[in-house]
């Protein structure tokens, strides 16, 4: 079995093509990514319009790509994988639409998948990885604690009530004067900062709610950024030290809740994992806390290669061949929609309200 993988949800234009046979272990046999952040660079931050005109401009060649590295034909794939949603609706239009176009000229199955499930989905691509487990999804877009039951069967136990932990190293880089991408270059400041200096907040340690929150631990930053400036090189890295630490303090208290209940609610689940996923998991510190909880909580941790936890698109294909394998390829798929909004978890309620494009949260 092998599917065609064509991601495009935010910045990064990605194809793959994945390969599972029999009882073999699955193969990535190719997996392009082309990123879009020196165009994005100079606004700070991801712009829509710019996206989807570069995802235009490069998909058809990172396709050919794709399939040359890994020495398969188009006549040679079984299917069609391309991200719907959630995600900017611009770059979801481009790869949708270039995926129907594909399948439809190759006379091949389409299926639509739902970004958030490539990342539930990809401990099973690297790690083999036996159903129930417990997904910690940290990104730019989407902060969430979800119970992995079986392929397209998600529970969502946390979620953020305002920005996501990926957006809220963005935006404190930005007012720090780091350059984009935050995570990366506020990790880069913390190492030689004092975490001790400034006690910012541990927003929602302690809480009964399951759920997060980083609205609050922003503004603390801005606060005492504004009160010592002009700022020197080494108030910056104090202060993103000081951030880390209290996001990583924050996390392993939610993080350990969710492990609590899991035990609870699966007691016969023999060796119990963890699977962190998404941008923010490569940052070492909270790695580290994560690992040290683990731990203590007798879960393994499972972290898919960094290559895999950020947007890519053999995620999607490997989705793709899950459903694929479980009869759950979906009709219709040639009539599908791209969904800017797309809760992995249908029934779960909203936290923040929804719209006519679905639930924001």
């Amino acid at each position: 079995m092998r599917v065609l993988g064509i991601e495009t949800s935010c910045d990064e234009t990605a194809a793959s093509v994945v390969a599972l046979d029999g009882s073999s272990a699955p193969e990535i046999l190719s997996n392009v990514v082309l990123s879009q952040i020196e165009e994005h660079a100079a606004f700070g931050g991801v712009v829509p319009e710019i996206a989807a005109r570069a995802h235009v401009e490069a998909l058809d060649g990172i396709i050919e790509a794709a399939l040359a590295d890994s020495d398969v034909s188009l006549d040679q794939v079984d299917a069609i994988a391309a991200t719907a949603g959630p995600g900017l609706v611009g770059g979801l239009i481009v790869g949708l639409m270039t995926a129907k176009a594909i399948a439809a000229a190759a006379n091949k199955p389409l299926i639509a998948i739902n970004h958030l499930e490539g990342h539930a989905l990809t401990a099973r691509l690297t790690d083999s990885l036996d159903f129930p487990y417990l997904l910690l999804l940290v990104s730019g877009g989407h902060t969430q604690i979800v119970a992995v039951r079986g392929v397209g069967d998600y529970q969502r136990w946390a979620t953020t009530i305002d920005d996501a932990l990926g957006e809220a190293f963005d935006k404190t880089a930005k007012m720090l004067g780091l350059p984009y991408p935050g995570g990366p270059n506020v990790e880069k400041a913390a190492a030689s900062g004092d975490a001790s200096r400034f006690a910012f907040p541990r927003p929602m340690k302690g809480s009964a709610q399951p759920d997060f929150s980083f609205s609050g631990l922003k503004t603390a930053v801005r606060q005492a950024a504004s009160a010592i400036a002009p700022l020197s090189d080494q108030d910056v890295a104090d202060i993103c030290a000081s951030f880390q630490a209290a996001v990583a303090d924050a996390l392993g208290d939610r993080v350990a809740r969710a492990l609590a209940r899991f035990r609870k609610e699966f007691p016969g689940k023999a060796n119990p994992a963890l699977v962190v996923a998404g941008g923010v998991a490569a940052n070492r510190t909270i790695k580290a806390t994560l690992e040290a909880l683990c731990s203590e909580a007798g879960f393994a941790f499972v972290a898919p290669p960094l290559k895999l936890c950020t947007d890519n698109a053999a995620m999607i294909a490997w989705a793709g061949i899950e459903r694929l394998r479980a009869g759950m390829a979906g009709e219709n798929a040639a009539d599908f929609a791209p969904r800017s909004r797309w809760p992995l978890d249908s029934v779960s309620a909203p936290l923040v309200g929804s719209g006519r494009r679905g639930a924001k949260a």
